[in-house]
């Protein structure tokens, strides 16, 4: 059975971090794309940040400010969050595929496993 579970969400003030942990049970990431998703409230899920064998990727609104790491002896993907803005604000989710054409890592429906996700809330 493939799980997968954010850990790491919280409150915190513009401008400060937090780092989102996602471990993975019942799938290796070794050779596997994994991506981190949000959805903010009344909003579209948007893509956030991916990690695959291809390299790494990460959607406008985050670049510069966030990072994507993954642990491949822990099976964990991790989301460093820097210089977070109000519109930060959501629940984020780690999902992971199989394989992915790597054009596609936006796509949610590209994706097999999903976390239940964790609330990020950013206050101005």
């Amino acid at each position: 059975q493939v799980q997968l579970v954010e850990s790491g969400g919280g409150s915190v003030q513009a401008g400060g971090s937090l780092t989102l942990s996602c471990a993975v049970s019942g799938f290796s990431i070794r050779l596997s794309p994994v991506a981190w998703f949000r959805q903010a409230p009344g909003k579209e899920w948007e893509a956030v940040a991916t990690f695959s064998i291809s390299g790494v990727r990460y959607g406008d609104s985050v670049r510069g400010r966030f990072r994507i790491s993954r642990d491949v002896g822990k099976n964990t993907v991790s989301l460093e969050m820097n210089r977070l803005k109000p519109e930060d604000t959501g629940l984020y989710s780690c999902a992971a595929a199989t394989s992915i054409n790597p054009s596609e890592w936006q796509r949610r429906t590209k994706y097999d496993y999903w976390g239940q996700g964790t609330q990020v809330t950013v206050s101005s």
